[in-house]
């Protein structure tokens, strides 16, 4: 198990089981180390409209195995602790209520 912190320095787990869960997607392999970059600066983190409990952190990243797509983590967060729950490459970045960066 890794321990991440987010931008805001909010410790956030990988444990084994979810990342391989993440590599079952060959894309993904490529990719691993970036998680941690997207945790620490992402350029927006969305609120989940199915699972307000969960939040989608996405970078764009040029050149990614499957071409220029964003990186979105998806965090989700407890009372006492946060852990990834998934990470996948996406063309869109999905609806829900925007939380960083805030609009002014």
């Amino acid at each position: 198990m890794k321990i991440l912190h987010d931008f805001r320095d909010h410790p956030i787990r990988l444990t084994q089981e979810r990342l391989a869960h993440i590599l079952e997607h060959p894309e993904m392999n490529a990719m691993t180390e970036t998680i941690a970059k997207v945790l620490a600066a992402p350029e927006m983190v969305v609120q989940s409209t199915i699972d307000t409990g969960a939040r989608l952190y996405y970078r764009y990243f040029f050149d990614t195995p499957v071409g220029d797509k964003y990186l979105c983590v998806v965090v989700k967060s407890g009372v006492d602790e946060s852990f990834v729950l998934t990470a996948y490459l996406t063309d869109a970045v999905k609806k829900g209520a925007l939380l960083w960066p805030k609009k002014t």
